[in-house]
């Protein structure tokens, strides 16, 4: 049995369309998430994401994924996206994670890309300290910032205190065998759930949640 037995929560990130958005609610999903970082496919403008937020009912929560943002471009985007929490998925030290929660009044967290080398629990542990809510542990890629499609070795995920969470080649397939080898807090997919990049898939988001709750109810 898991450790926390606690349901692990779900995050579909990278939506663009609003049918997707109808897709991830009804299937059960804890959060959604924007991405504002052109390089991305999945990357939505300010008024996209605006349009979109319309959408998402009362407790399911928005997150913005933002990649070496200032506090003061972040702040553009809030004025226009009620952002719940912000995903700072760049090279922020945790000084600059701390500023921009300050200047911003948001919670956060942030991913961290795994490496052979890393020392992950000392790295979480250096967010954890500057006020992280959480932490993400994504498979680490030289030049993209997430969406890789790439795992990383999932027994290197640490039991700590801090919420933790999972991404990283992450599929229906084998999302149940990956909380059951981590014990996360949460889950996040993106390319794992999709027809083309950005394009989600009903069906996937549906077998996607599906594996969630049956690792969960180990």
């Amino acid at each position: 049995m898991r450790q926390s037995q606690m349901r692990t929560r779900a995050k579909i990130c990278g939506i663009t369309r609003a049918q997707d958005i109808q897709a991830v609610v009804q299937a059960g999903a804890d959060a959604i998430g924007f991405v504002f970082f052109p390089p991305s496919p999945r990357h939505v403008t300010v008024g996209q994401a605006q349009s979109l937020a319309k959408h998402i009912p009362p407790y399911v929560q928005l997150v913005g994924l933002f990649v070496n943002a200032s506090a003061e471009e972040i702040k553009t985007v809030l004025d226009s996206v009620p952002l719940d929490v912000l995903q700072l998925h760049g090279d922020e030290t945790p000084e600059q994670c701390q500023q921009i929660a300050e200047s911003c009044k948001r919670r956060w967290y942030k991913a961290i890309q795994v490496k052979s080398d890393l020392d992950v629990v000392a790295e979480v542990q250096r967010y954890q300290s500057a006020g992280a809510s959480a932490v993400l542990l994504d498979a680490w890629h030289p030049e993209l910032k997430g969406g890789t499609g790439h795992r990383f070795d999932w027994n290197k995920f640490p039991k700590l205190e801090i919420p933790l969470i999972l991404a990283g080649g992450l599929t229906p397939e084998n999302v149940s065998e990956a909380i059951d080898t981590t014990a996360a807090f949460a889950v996040d997919v993106s390319g794992g759930v999709e027809s083309a990049k950005g394009i989600k898939d009903q069906q996937l988001i549906e077998k996607f949640m599906q594996g969630v709750q049956r690792g969960s109810a180990k």
